[in-house]
């Protein structure tokens, strides 16, 4: 059989050209800049950067973490150094790497929260897009409390499209009735793309001190544990709307990334295999080209919602 030559991996999405759809999740790869001594940035289809909000925000007391079966429980409550000190302190490092595409994770207790932090963000150059984060689960308000409404997420999306000078990415919650309703209301208010999922609402308890593993005493599940879930969720909204979306959720393998492109994915993020591995992302597009390669897939773009179901 002829060799077949370097399989093309380059996805688009919302207008952005890709080299490849791996892409590190927010919360899980810092800024960036952390991660450019043990991964070549520029090799990644991208990263989204911690959740940005309109101030500083220290989060939640630990414990924050703690490692279940086939997953993890995260309660960090989006501690991060706030959007202006991201354009003074990080943007400029991840400017400096020519062909890494940073999409920044907005997040916001009110509506007007999410509109200052994007006019923040607005002033900085070399962001490619905004993800706009509803669906935050370890936040005492804001964050799921618009993913979780149907009206509450028409009103954000809309309010984030208005004032954006770049394109939005609406990330979703998986703790909603119909992820493909709500799918659909992000597409309907502006959104250019949806991600999802984000993490799924769950607790630890310790049987010997009878109290909480967490100091929230509720987290987010995340890692291999949720991914069937994911993939059905993607499934399911990429039956509902027309807009691009990135599916994440437990991928660990390139297998991971084909399967969830099948089910309607046109690119893929990457979180908490980064924990385990820091690594995980680079080596995931190498192993996606070897995969390719070994099914003679020569456009990797064409697999997109293309499930075989008859």
């Amino acid at each position: 059989m002829t060799p077949m030559a370097r399989p093309d991996l380059s996805v688009r999405l919302a207008g952005i050209e890709l080299k490849n759809p791996i892409i590190a999740a927010s919360g899980t790869f810092g800024y960036g800049v952390e991660f450019e001594d043990i991964v070549h940035l520029d090799r990644l289809g991208g990263l989204v950067v911690k959740g940005l909000s309109k101030e500083p925000m220290t989060g939640n007391p630990p414990p924050r973490l703690f490692e279940t079966a086939a997953g993890m429980l995260n309660a960090i409550g989006l501690q991060n150094i706030g959007a202006q000190a991201f354009l003074d302190e990080k943007l400029p490092a991840l400017r400096a790497r020519k062909n890494v595409v940073v999409f920044a994770n907005v997040f916001g207790y009110t509506r007007p929260d999410y509109e200052h932090t994007i006019e923040i963000l607005n002033q900085g150059d070399g962001i490619a897009a905004y993800e706009l984060n509803v669906s935050c689960p370890n936040t005492a308000s804001g964050g799921i409390q618009f993913g979780s409404d149907p009206l509450l997420l028409d009103e954000v999306v809309r309010t984030a499209k208005r004032v954006s000078a770049r394109p939005l990415i609406v990330k979703l919650s998986p703790n909603v009735t119909s992820i493909a309703q709500m799918a659909y209301v992000a597409q309907e208010a502006g959104a250019d793309a949806i991600s999802l999922v984000n993490t799924f609402l769950a607790m630890a308890i310790d049987a010997q001190t009878r109290r909480p593993r967490i100091a929230n005493v509720t987290a987010g599940l995340s890692g291999p544990a949720i991914k069937p879930i994911a993939l059905r969720m993607v499934y399911d909204a990429a039956h509902a709307v027309k807009i691009p979306i990135i599916g994440m959720g437990g991928i660990t393998t390139a297998e991971d990334v084909i399967e969830f492109m099948l089910a309607g994915a046109s690119a893929v993020q990457v979180g908490t295999a980064s924990y385990f591995d820091p690594v995980a992302t680079e080596t995931l597009v190498e192993e996606l080209s070897h995969y390719c390669r070994e099914h003679r897939i020569e456009q990797l773009a064409d697999l997109t919602g293309g499930l075989l179901t008859d």
